[in-house]
């Protein structure tokens, strides 16, 4: 596991909070597409805005999002830089797992 993420492990813990809930998996599957407003995500996802408002929160306080305010809208995009470290964490579990697989040699 990568040092940096190692030593920050209630960072990668908000990761997977922010990861579990189905409606907040939608939203990344909506921003996949690039950023969108607000009230375009309550369109898309038929939600109420206080509702969608806390699984944007979620995300954010993760990190997963970023936010930009123009006017009285607000847009929403994934952070690409986060997404890389939380598929860094992930694949170095696959790696040290192949490890300890091969290296196991059972129970005596």
């Amino acid at each position: 596991m990568p040092s940096s993420i190692a030593n920050d492990l209630p960072r990668v813990a908000g990761w997977f909070h922010a990861l579990s809930d189905g409606t907040r998996l939608q939203i990344i599957e909506r921003l996949r597409e690039g950023e969108q407003c607000v009230c375009d995500l309550t369109d898309m996802l038929d939600t109420g805005q206080s509702r969608l408002s806390f699984h944007l929160k979620t995300l954010k306080d993760a990190g997963i999002l970023t936010d930009r305010r123009e006017g009285r809208w607000v847009y929403y995009s994934l952070h690409p830089e986060v997404l890389e470290e939380v598929a860094q964490f992930v694949s170095s579990l696959k790696t040290r797992s192949r490890r300890l697989r091969s290296a196991s040699k059972g129970c005596d």
